[in-house]
């Protein structure tokens, strides 16, 4: 009651202290995320196992990290945000620190694989659109757009890093760092995160008076599986999944995975070739939180088009930057950076306009499960391309015509007057997608 009575009539509304919150924890996983490519050239030296081979491994943590977010997504919703997140961090640091203790591939199918994949799913998939559904309802694109810069953040602060420790001392300072990050992080996640703002007695962020969230009482594989069967009637669903599966093949899959590998391919040094990706995340926060703002300003799907667009020509000139030293990769990373993860606020956006604040998630988890199967398939079908011909060239311009294709995909969204009319009597409903 203490607390509740505290924050009625602060300045500072608790909305913005859970999403400091949510963005530290995010940061800090970013560490667990931010090592897989740091590791491919490493732990292929280490023990002679085939890119295609650890590929593999990362590909099992995209695809579980990204099928786990519709379940986390009901979990929050049923148990908390507080209580999934604390979990998550424990699990993720015990599978960092399992690595230590491998010895064949199927060792780091299992902890990096899955174990890792499933706790990071649990945090990072559905955080931001957790927090910004439940704690905003004025500045809710910027809340997303903040978040979404935490992953961005995470990499330009780790990947320098994590490459100079995996040169220095090898790939197991690497595991023992990205564990302590989420180690960390845990009690301030454990102390401030707040599921709901009627836990405290206040309304979300701009919030009227009237404003009322009943929250599921449903059983959060139920909810999951239930918000599934409601989306998969719905055509934009199908495009939004559609479109974020190109995402995802086009990020975390080929260039979070192998651009670290691709430039030691092309004479640079592994720290190099990190600090690189990293310069690409700080363009990734400016994009990022300008693409928020954008985002409670103009329609949804043009500036997907945009974003899509711009990222498919980057990718295209990607296999001659990497071979130049001068303008032509200096406009690589301006311009693929910029849209990195600027398609999360508008998709976002979207999901939760066609199914509501609370449904929207569950679903939007469901779009970032194809986001994952995207880099999933990406990040091992471009390890089987440089093992069979010896370059990525083949991967990255495949992955330029896909976002090109992407891009007329998200111009479709909305366009189709045959709408699924979602009843759900535990959430309000808001209007159609823009």
């Amino acid at each position: 009651m203490a607390m509740q009575l505290k924050w009625r009539n602060q300045p500072v509304h608790y909305a913005w202290i859970v999403a400091a919150v949510a963005f530290l924890v995010l940061i800090g996983a970013s560490a667990i995320r931010s090592a897989p490519g740091v590791l491919i050239t490493t732990l292929q030296d280490e023990f002679g196992w085939s890119r295609a081979t650890i590929s593999f491994a990362i590909s099992i943590n995209l695809l579980v990290f990204g099928f786990i977010g519709p379940f986390s997504a009901a979990l929050m919703e049923r148990y908390g945000i507080r209580r999934v997140v604390s979990g998550a961090l424990v699990v993720m640091a015990a599978g960092a620190l399992g690595t230590l203790l491998m010895s064949q591939p199927w060792h780091l199918y299992l902890s990096w694989g899955v174990i890792v994949g499933v706790s990071t799913g649990s945090i990072v998939s559905v955080l931001a659109a957790s927090v910004s559904q439940r704690w905003f309802v004025q500045r809710r694109g910027l809340a997303v757009g903040i978040l979404t810069a935490a992953g961005a953040t995470g990499q330009l602060a780790f990947l320098p890093l994590l490459a100079w420790l995996s040169t220095k001392f090898g790939w197991e300072a690497v595991s023992i760092t990205a564990a302590a990050s989420a180690l960390l992080v845990l009690p301030v996640a454990a102390w401030l995160l707040r599921n709901m703002p009627s836990d405290l007695g206040i309304l979300p962020f701009g919030a009227p008076a009237d404003y009322a969230v009943t929250p599921s009482t449903v059983n959060p594989v139920e909810r999951a599986f239930g918000g599934l069967r409601i989306a998969v009637k719905s055509r934009d669903f199908w495009l939004l999944a559609g479109t974020f599966f190109i995402c995802g093949a086009s990020t975390n899959g080929l260039i979070g995975t192998h651009l670290i590998p691709a430039g030691v391919d092309h004479g640079m040094t592994e720290v190099t070739a990190a600090n690189l990706l990293a310069v690409i995340g700080i363009f990734d926060i400016v994009g990022t939180m300008i693409s928020g703002v954008l985002t409670d300003r103009f329609d949804s799907r043009r500036l997907l088009f945009a974003y899509y667009g711009l990222r498919g020509l980057s990718l295209m000139i990607l296999p001659w930057a990497l071979d130049s030293a001068s303008f032509t990769l200096i406009a690589f990373v301006v311009f693929y950076g910029l849209d990195w993860v600027a398609t999360v606020p508008p998709t976002v956006n979207l999901a939760g306009k066609m199914f509501g604040p609370l449904l929207g998630t569950v679903i939007y988890g469901w779009v970032f499960s194809a986001h994952q199967l995207g880099a999933a398939s990406a990040a091992w079908l471009a390890g089987m391309v440089r093992t069979e011909r010896g370059d990525y060239f083949l991967a990255f311009t495949g992955a330029g015509w896909l976002c090109l294709l992407a891009a007329a995909m998200a111009m479709q969204i909305g366009r189709d007057s045959r709408r699924v009319k979602v009843a759900e009597p535990e959430a309000p409903v808001l209007a159609g997608a823009d």
